[in-house]
C-alpha cells in the first residue's frame, strides 16, 4: 500500500504525465455524458418498455457503445463507423497503388489516409443511421411522429455524434494518454460492467445459486489471467551483434533478443471479425425480405452455431492476415544486417528472413486458434446460464479490449516513469510486450 502511494505521488509530481492524465478523464467524462443525451423527439420511457432488454447483436453493440446504442443517443452508434472506416482503409492498402504509396511518403502520407479514413466514417454513419432508425427506434416512442424532417435532422445528429466521437478519441491520442479510440470502446465497456455484474448477483442469489456465482467469478478470473497471458505471450528470438573496438572502447559483442508476439495482432482480428458480422444487422434494415430477414436473424444469434464458426474461422483468418501487413521480416533482417547483428546458425539476409518469418507462422497458428476460442466464450458462458450482460466480460471482444487498453496504458505510464529516473509501477518486472496502440492503428 505504501509503494502504490508512492506510485502516484511521482505519477503527480510528472507535469506532462499529470496533464495528460486530467486530459484522458476529462474527454472520457465528455463522452460518457454524451452517451445520456437522447435524440430530440425520441421518448426514453416507451422506448426502454419497447424494445425491452437488448440481446444478440444488439447488446454487443450496445456495450460498444457504452449504453449509447440501447438509449438513442446522440452518441448511439459510437466509433464502431470509424472502426469499420479503418478497416476498410487497411484492406485498400493491400489492394490500391496508390493507397500503398501514400502509405510509404511516411507522416504526410498517414495525415492523407486518416483524412479518407475521417470522410469514409461520415459515409459508413450515413449508411448505418437510417437502418438503426428503422430498427432500434420504434414509431411509437418518436413524439409527434416520424416525419421527413425528424428523419434527416436525426441521421445527421447521429453522423454528428459519430464525428465527434472520433474527435475525442484523436484528442485523447494527442494531449492524453493511451489510444483514444482503444480507450473510448473500453471505457464504454467498464460502464457496464458493475450494472451487469450486480443483475447476476441479484439472479443468483433469488435463485439460490451463490455457489454457481463463487464458481463465476473464479472461471472469470482464469479467463482474464490466460488472456493476460496470450496478450503478453513472447516468443524470444536471441540475436548477436559482432564486437566492434573503437579507441579504448569495445562495442557490441553482446546478446539481445527480438520479441515476436504470439498475439502480433492484438485485438483487432475480433474488431476486424465483429465489424463484418454486424453488416448482415445492418442490410436488414433496408430490406423486408422474409429470406434476407431469416439470414441476418442466424448471424444475430450469439449463441448459434453458424454465428460462432464463421466468427471462428474469421479471426483466424485476421490474425494472419493483420499480422502479416504489421510484421515485416524482411525488413526485420535488413535492419539486422544494417546493424551487424546475426541470429545464431542462420545466414544474414534472406535466411535471416525466411526464419523469422518461419517461426512468426508456427506461433500465430496458435495465438490465433487461443484467440478464436476466448472470442466465442461468451456464448458458452451464456448456454450454462449466465445473463446476457455478464457472460460479455467472460471472454470475447470486451475482455481483450478491456486488457489490452489497460496493459497499454499502464506501459506508458511506466515509460513516463522510468524515463524520469521513477521506479516503475511494479516492484519486480516491467510492463512488456505492448505495442504503442493497443489496436495496432493510429487514434
Amino acid at each position: 500500500m505504501k509503494r502504490l502511494i508512492e506510485t502516484l505521488q511521482n505519477i503527480w509530481k510528472i507535469e506532462d504525465l499529470r496533464i495528460r492524465i486530467l486530459n484522458t478523464l476529462g474527454f472520457l467524462l465528455i463522452y460518457r455524458l454524451g452517451a445520456f443525451i437522447v435524440l430530440p423527439g425520441v421518448d426514453p420511457e416507451i422506448l426502454g418498455e419497447v424494445n425491452g432488454q437488448a440481446t444478440g447483436i444488439a447488446a454487443l453493440l450496445n456495450i460498444f457503445a457504452g449504453g449509447a446504442f440501447s438509449r438513442a443517443s446522440v452518441f448511439a452508434l459510437g466509433i464502431m463507423p470509424y472502426i469499420s472506416a479503418s478497416i476498410v482503409m487497411q484492406l485498400m492498402g493491400i489492394a490500391v497503388p496508390a493507397i500503398q504509396k501514400m502509405q510509404r511518403e511516411g507522416e504526410s502520407g498517414r495525415r492523407r489516409i486518416n483524412q479518407w479514413t475521417r470522410i469514409l466514417t461520415i459515409a459508413i454513419t450515413a449508411i448505418q443511421a437510417p437502418s438503426y432508425i428503422s430498427t432500434q427506434i420504434p414509431a411509437q416512442a418518436v413524439v409527434g411522429g416520424t416525419s421527413t424532417f425528424w428523419w434527416i435532422s436525426t441521421v445527421v445528429l447521429l453522423i454528428t455524434g459519430t464525428i465527434f466521437v472520433m474527435w475525442l478519441g484523436e484528442k485523447i491520442t494527442d494531449k492524453g494518454i493511451g489510444n483514444g479510440i482503444s480507450m473510448i470502446i473500453m471505457i464504454g465497456i467498464i460502464a457496464q460492467l458493475p450494472g451487469s455484474f450486480f443483475f447476476e448477483i441479484e439472479q443468483r442469489t433469488n435463485a439460490g445459486g451463490f455457489v454457481m456465482l463463487l464458481i463465476e467469478l473464479v472461471f472469470l478470473l482464469l479467463v482474464t489471467i490466460a488472456t493476460v497471458a496470450l496478450v503478453q505471450g513472447t516468443r524470444r528470438i536471441p540475436v548477436n551483434f559482432a564486437k566492434k573496438v573503437v579507441g579504448n572502447k569495445q562495442y557490441g559483442g553482446v546478446r539481445q533478443y527480438i520479441p515476436l508476439k504470439v498475439n502480433a495482432a492484438g485485438v483487432m482480428p475480433i474488431i476486424f471479425a465483429q465489424a463484418l458480422m454486424f453488416l448482415p444487422v445492418t442490410l436488414v434494415g433496408f430490406t423486408s425480405s422474409d429470406a434476407a430477414t431469416g439470414f441476418a436473424s442466424a448471424f444475430a444469434d450469439i449463441t448459434g452455431f453458424w454465428y460462432n464458426f464463421v466468427f471462428f474461422i474469421l479471426i483466424i483468418a485476421f490474425t494472419y492476415f493483420y499480422t502479416a501487413i504489421t510484421v515485416n521480416p524482411n525488413q526485420m533482417a535488413e535492419d539486422l544486417k544494417r546493424n551487424g547483428g546475426f541470429i545464431p546458425g542462420v545466414k544474414p539476409g534472406k535466411k535471416t528472413a525466411e526464419f523469422l518469418d518461419s517461426v512468426l507462422s508456427r506461433i500465430t497458428l496458435p495465438g490465433s486458434i487461443f484467440l478464436g476460442i476466448v472470442a466465442i466464450l461468451p456464448a458458452f458462458a451464456m448456454i450454462a446460464g449466465v445473463s446476457t450482460g455478464f457472460a460479455y466480460f467472460f471472454g470475447g471482444t470486451s475482455l481483450l479490449i478491456m486488457v489490452g487498453v489497460i496493459l497499454d496504458t499502464l506501459q506508458q505510464i511506466e515509460s513516463h516513469l522510468l524515463m524520469r529516473h521513477y521506479d516503475g509501477l511494479m516492484k519486480s518486472g516491467k510492463i512488456k510486450g505492448r505495442s504503442s496502440s493497443a489496436f495496432g492503428m493510429a487514434g
